[in-house]
């Protein structure tokens, strides 16, 4: 059996963890809104039309912030329409996902359902048909407590008190050749520019998330975000990022790998934010929202073969199997590894568009395979990230050389004195021994050891076998003379829980 070692020490700091990090994002698209959220005509719905099975399952993910309304949807998003009378809203061809939009839901019901969620919401702002004049007046129906044409308006539509968004998007992957309005750096730069001065004006209190690039993979990454920032740097807090990964060619080693991609794109938007930083001699470091994260791949070839027009029909809903929780776990360690600079991230979506959360419509929730990573991560991921200087040995791969076979994290909560290991072994032909230096947290014990595995890697959760993939508490992780000591089974997501002995 081949051993890793790490050295877990509380001054070993990556940065504080914004529980952010554990964000989440609901789209007009597909199932997510109608039958996903909502659906009044549900069992469980409650009187403005919510699924309380859905609530609860988003409540126990601890789900922080959630984006809304989109995505490429918001591209060509009217925000007015879903605003006001119900019966008077009008139906839309939604162009960005070629369906019928309703409008039955809109910002002050996801308002209400966030409350309801205890989360916040993340609101995106048209820049693809519109511009800062659509902009700033979103911001003053949404924040401005009275007095003015839109923050009576909100009033006369039942809401006197404002919601008070904190954090707004300026548009969405306004680089992609598919998205409504898509712009150059130059022509975007000046535009969020514009509507990032306005809308502060508006309310000064808001924080800002300028586009950065859709993905690593085009041919614009990352001058995108160099002149982006030269335009925005001063106006705004926080650049996007966005990734999918997928295991088209089911090849394992490789799929399992791609969070080394996603650590490498997060180093290279850093420092691209840092040489604008340079730049303009500013003071301030540019933060990153990596606001839509997941795996999505096994959905596409239903949804190119989709009857365009229908309201909200089944769309982007990949099933999730065993393999794609241990990626989800990767990306959740790489995100904490780069808890200094990101602060905010997005799985997406939430609920039945690739999502940890699906449903039948007028049927049961149930959690998808992905669901447990983000769970733990998101309930035992708080406090600080520690880097735990990993000693691992590694399998060779065509596209990225040496992989470790473990990759892991820590997050120290020194107020509770709880420190929690979260690891992944990659090997596929066995356990992997973990070898722990503790010599920096006398006292420590091990209070669970909590490990997802399976025997078969496409193993899927669903509506008629909801517990096919779910972890358990018989992890072997133990403490004796400052060392931490256990297997990690194979193909393996593991949480080690330690809390300081009384």
């Amino acid at each position: 059996m081949q051993t890793a070692r790490l050295t877990v020490h509380p001054d070993f700091q990556i940065g504080a963890v914004d529980p952010r990090i554990y964000g989440s994002f609901i789209e007009h698209l597909g199932r997510a809104v109608y039958s996903g959220i909502y659906e009044p005509d549900h069992p469980t719905a409650d009187g403005d039309g919510f699924r309380q099975d859905v609530l609860d399952l988003v409540r126990e993910l601890r789900v922080p912030i959630v984006r809304y309304p989109g995505g490429n949807f918001v591209s060509g998003y009217n925000w007015e329409d879903g605003v006001g009378p119900k019966d008077q809203r009008p139906r839309r061809l939604e162009l960005a996902w070629r369906t019928i939009e309703t409008n039955a839901m809109g910002t002050n019901e996801f308002a209400d359902w966030a409350k309801k969620a205890d989360t916040e919401a993340m609101m995106a702002v048209n820049l693809g048909t519109r511009d800062g004049d659509a902009a700033r007046n979103l911001v003053e129906y949404c924040n401005h407590p009275g007095g003015s044409y839109w923050s009576d308006l909100r009033a006369r539509h039942g809401y006197k008190e404002p919601h008070g968004f904190k954090t707004w998007c300026l548009g969405n992957e306004m680089d992609g050749p598919w998205q409504i309005g898509r712009k150059t750096a130059e022509e975007y730069g000046r535009v969020a520019c514009e509507a990032a001065k306005v809308m502060k004006w508006v309310d000064p209190a808001i924080e800002l998330v300028a586009c950065g690039s859709s993905g690593s993979g085009l041919p614009t990454f990352p001058a995108w975000e160099a002149t982006v920032l030269e335009h925005t740097y001063d106006h705004v807090e926080y650049v996007s990022m966005h990734t999918y990964y997928g295991n088209r060619n089911n090849d394992l080693g490789n799929y399992l790998a791609r969070s080394l991609d996603m650590d490498h794109f997060i180093r290279t938007v850093v420092a691209t934010c840092d040489f604008v930083k340079a730049k303009k001699r500013s003071r301030k470091t540019l933060h990153i929202s990596f606001d839509e994260w997941n795996v999505w791949y096994h959905s596409e070839q239903h949804d190119a073969e989709m009857t365009p027009w229908q309201v909200a029909p089944p769309q982007l809903e990949d099933i999730y199997n065993f393999e794609d929780a241990l990626l989800v776990g990767l990306m959740l360690i790489t995100l904490l590894r780069h808890a200094d600079r990101v602060k905010m991230a997005c799985l997406a979506q939430l609920v039945n568009v690739i999502a940890p959360i699906m449903t039948e419509n007028g049927g049961p929730a149930w959690r998808q395979t992905i669901f447990y990573p983000y769970l733990h991560a998101s309930v035992y991921g708080r406090g600080t990230a520690l880097n735990l200087n990993i000693q691992s040995p590694t399998y060779d791969n065509k596209e990225f050389g040496d992989v470790p076979l473990l990759d892991a994290v820590a997050t120290a909560d020194g107020e509770n004195e709880t420190v929690t290991i979260f690891a992944v072994n990659r090997a596929q032909d066995g356990p992997l021994a973990l070898d722990g230096d503790l010599r920096s947290l006398p006292g420590y014990r091990v209070t669970e050891h909590i490990v997802l595995e399976n025997a078969d890697m496409k193993a899927t959760n669903t509506a008629a076998n909801p517990h096919a993939v779910v972890p358990h508490s018989g992890g072997d992780a133990a403490i004796q003379d400052e060392r931490l000591t256990a297997h990690l089974p194979k193909l393996s997501w593991n949480v080690i829980r330690l809390a300081k002995g009384r």
